[in-house]
């Protein structure tokens, strides 16, 4: 396990962190886009025609991302892969979106800062969009053809064709 983590590391996330580094001062133009796009694909787990995403975005362990067709990413995106991340066709994420495939967890003490997270795979279907500024938490289902609105926190599953226009929590105690 240690070994394939140090490997996708070496092979997979530190070039594709070279790639999105000596691509970010291009323009977030389409043209740009579809070279950033067609430099990362051989990074992913799978990664359909035409991904396209703007400048500074940021992945987390690659090999663990799958991405559909005609996907797009823009400016500030941050997806974290650890434990999973399924993009269908036709996803759309607005600027500095986050999708974060880990909880943080908490020790015996109390603390956050060394205690062992929770790693959960997230699905986002087809033609689903993330406005901007999305959170969308470990564990996360989103259907297909949904909206999530500007800030909103997604830690949950949510339906085919919803509109989500504020947070969308399942709160559980902290104990």
């Amino acid at each position: 396990m240690i070994k394939k983590t140090y490997t996708d590391y070496l092979f997979k996330e530190l070039p594709l962190w070279f790639i999105c580094t000596i691509t970010s001062f291009l323009p977030d133009h389409p043209f740009f886009c579809k070279i950033r796009g067609w430099l990362a694909k051989p990074f992913f787990t799978k990664c359909g025609k035409n991904f396209q995403f703007g400048s500074r975005v940021r992945f987390i362990r690659p090999s663990q991302i799958t991405i559909g067709n005609n996907v797009y990413l823009a400016e500030g995106c941050w997806a974290d892969g650890t434990a999973g991340i399924t993009l269908e066709d036709e996803v759309l994420f607005g600027p500095y979106c986050i999708v974060v495939s880990t909880l943080h967890g908490r020790d015996e003490t109390g603390s956050y800062r060394f205690a062992r997270g929770k790693q959960q795979l997230i699905h986002i279907g087809r033609g689903t969009w993330l406005c901007a500024h999305t959170v969308v938490s470990a564990g996360s289902t989103i259907g297909s053809g949904c909206v999530i609105g500007a800030n909103a926190v997604v830690t949950g599953s949510i339906e085919n064709n919803k509109i989500v226009r504020t947070a969308h929590t399942n709160i559980s105690s902290a104990n």
